[in-house]
């Protein structure tokens, strides 16, 4: 990530930020507010209070992308400016990316149908990954 990403969005580059959008690029898949959080502290002392108004100020730079989870958790990571899917296991929250996206040749079929212009999706894959499935039934 470039270093003056804060400041280019008007943001005062801070300690906590930074250590914020560290956790997150190291991370390779989307994270939840707590798991931020408990990585964060790890290294910067911060309330979780804290950590919530930076990651809401982050989203609203359009910095980071978040998403509103089927477990009712929202899920934050780096705006790469990337289409990405994910398939996050729901034993252990496990998340692996998808390489391509399956619904391009939708998004084409339903801009031909309705004449509407896609300008995206948000599409969440959730299943049980390998290792928990042989946990739990092997």
């Amino acid at each position: 990530m470039k270093h003056n990403i804060l400041q280019e969005s008007h943001l005062k580059d801070t300690k906590r930020r930074r250590a914020v959008l560290h956790v997150l690029e190291n991370s390779g898949a989307p994270m939840a507010a707590d798991r931020i959080y408990s990585q964060v502290v790890k290294s910067v002392p911060m309330s979780v209070s804290t950590t919530y108004r930076i990651l809401a100020a982050l989203s609203e730079k359009g910095i980071l992308l978040k998403n509103l989870s089927q477990d009712g958790k929202t899920y934050y990571q780096i705006n790469s400016h990337q289409h990405k899917h994910y398939l996050t296991c729901t034993l252990c929250n496990n998340t692996i990316e998808i390489k391509d996206c399956p619904l391009n040749a939708l998004e084409d079929e339903l801009n031909k149908d309705t004449g509407y212009i896609i300008t995206g999706h948000h599409l969440e894959f959730t299943g049980i990954c390998p290792e928990c499935a042989s946990r739990n039934h092997g």
